[in-house]
């Protein structure tokens, strides 16, 4: 498939009906495919060929009602709805098969995704020999078909793939064979990487990696990429697009599966992790509230860590990572204790995971990078600013070349990473906010609290670089990650701290408060800005 599908009505969701057995413990089948469908973006509907009585640890038993009332499920749905597309799973018989051949023989509609359930991962076949011929039949009517390495096996007559090389000239014989495009699903291959690829008759159209998660939170993936597959495809995405989305939605699902803590076997995956993160980061909540720090700091020992963690997730307080650049005395380190969280958590974010591991879509890297232009070309200001606002004349100079050296990082940035004719982007909003918060800290208020709020910028980067493990040399982002260690930066990050913490111990307890708070929000600005590309649908 090669055009574009639009739902049949401008500007609506894109229907999606999914015909499937069930899963009373919420990982595979129906269940499996309604959140999917939501996850992606549809109104999900579901048809059911046979219930299953199945939990994390595996199925029971399986009651097939009779294919009058399977019939009678389908004529009710077709009968009301315009569907947009169409994602068949377990369809178990071939009366079942022959079945729901006949319905679409009257609807058709625009996208068919078939996910041929009929061998198992494990090699065990899981249709009678008329059921798998039916179903090999049936696959030839899809858009594109999801099977496993054992099912690609089946349908090329061949030995399941060894590796991708071999699994993707299967899936070309087929789509050259049929007109039908394979996903290959590398998942189960030995190999670090879980690559997923649309393979069309000249070969792969896109090729879409991600690491290898070690966890047995995988109940249901199979169902739940078709699934999502579907409704990309019927809300218009082409096939390259629409897979991206898929993989990587799905791989943060697998990512945060354990900690569902559902079943004692092989858990679900987490269908609405996604969802859930960018409904939190659309939260009007304050990042700080007054109990967060004193009006008055008097001692350090005053500031606690601060967490946005709802107190049930966090029944014992966290151990405070070490700082990869020491503090420079008391005041700083109770800073460091502060933002401790904050630092964790963007050490430990999926942009920084995906980045080292190379996996991380040049869409996203680019949009990262644009922003990071952006930032870096407001940054000297706010640090011209504190210099001026300084009354050492050693630390103004030190400020200053601060400011300098991040005009030179920017301009180094546009020539080696973004081309040097490239037009820099419109900051994004977490970029102007930040920025902004920036500025106004450095021109608007005491110097120790606009010192403290251009802190952030240095340590945290510097901690992040010092997390990050080598890389070989033909790491896609080796150079850019290189940056995070620098030297340089490393030294320039240990003189700001030695400034900041002077400047905190002549404070004024009130101007110590703020400069604490303007220190913790440009700790949160910065997590916010690392987090900010992963919310953009469409980068790949």
């Amino acid at each position: 498939m090669t055009s574009t599908i639009h739902p049949s009505v401008p500007g609506a969701l894109p229907r999606v009906l999914s015909i499937a057995g069930t899963d009373p413990s919420g990982g595979a089948g129906t269940a499996a495919d309604m959140k999917s469908i939501t996850a992606a973006g549809g109104y999900g509907m579901t048809v059911v060929t046979c219930l299953v009585a199945q939990n994390t640890t595996g199925v029971r038993a399986i009651h097939t009602p009779p294919t009058d009332f399977l019939a009678a499920q389908l004529k009710a749905v077709g009968d009301d709805v315009v569907v947009d597309g169409v994602k068949t799973g377990m369809l178990g018989t071939a009366a079942i098969i022959e079945t729901v051949e006949q319905w679409l023989d009257v609807h058709q509609p625009p996208v068919l995704v078939v996910d041929p359930v009929m061998v198992a991962t494990s090699g065990d076949r899981l249709l009678e020999p008329d059921a798998e011929a039916a179903m090999s039949r049936f696959c030839r009517r899809a858009t594109v078909i999801t099977p496993n390495i054992p099912e690609l096996a089946v349908l090329v007559d061949d030995d399941p793939a060894p590796d991708q090389d071999a699994a993707v000239a299967q899936a070309r014989a087929w789509a050259a064979d049929t007109g039908v495009a394979v996903i290959v699903k590398t998942g189960h291959l030995d190999s670090r990487l879980a690559t997923n690829l649309w393979v069309g008759p000249e070969g792969p159209l896109a090729e879409v990696p991600c690491i290898r998660v070690d966890t047995t939170s995988t109940h249901g993936t199979g169902c739940s990429l078709s699934s999502a597959l579907a409704t990309r495809l019927a809300a218009g995405d082409d096939p390259a697009t629409a897979l991206v989305w898929t993989t990587e939605w799905l791989h943060e699902a697998i990512l945060h599966g354990s900690e569902l803590v559902v079943g004692h076997g092989h858990g679900p995956v987490d269908h609405s992790h996604r969802m859930r993160r960018l409904a939190a980061a659309g939260q009007p909540v304050a990042w700080l509230t007054a109990d967060d720090v004193p009006a008055t700091l008097v001692t350090p020992d005053q500031l606690d860590p601060t967490t946005d963690a709802p107190a049930a997730a966090t029944p014992t307080a966290p151990e405070v990572p070490a700082s990869a650049v020491p503090a420079a005395g008391p005041w700083t380190a109770a800073l460091w204790r502060a933002g401790s969280d904050l630092a964790r958590r963007i050490a430990d974010c999926d942009l920084v995971t995906a980045l080292v591991d190379g996996t991380l879509s040049p869409g996203i890297f680019s949009f990262y990078l644009g922003q990071d232009a952006c930032y870096l070309a407001e940054y000297p200001r706010a640090l011209a600013a504190v210099a001026a606002s300084s009354t050492d004349p050693a630390e103004a100079a030190d400020w200053a070349a601060g400011a300098t050296a991040s005009q030179v990082v920017e301009a180094e940035l546009h020539r080696n990473w973004l081309g040097a004719d490239s037009r820099p982007p419109a900051p994004s909003p977490v970029t102007r906010a930040y920025v902004d918060f920036l500025m106004a800290r450095a021109l608007g208020d005491d110097h120790p609290v606009g010192a403290a709020a251009v802190l952030p910028c240095y340590w945290l980067y510097a901690q992040v670089g010092a997390s990050l493990p080598q890389v070989p040399d033909d790491h896609r982002y080796a150079g850019w990650l290189a940056t995070y260690r620098d030297d340089a930066f490393i030294t320039a990050t240990a003189t700001a701290l030695g400034h900041v913490e002077k400047a905190m111990e002549v404070a004024a307890p009130a101007q110590r408060s703020a400069a604490a708070r303007a220190f913790l929000i440009s700790c949160r600005h910065e997590l916010e800005f690392f987090e900010q590309a992963l919310r953009m649908d469409g980068l790949r």
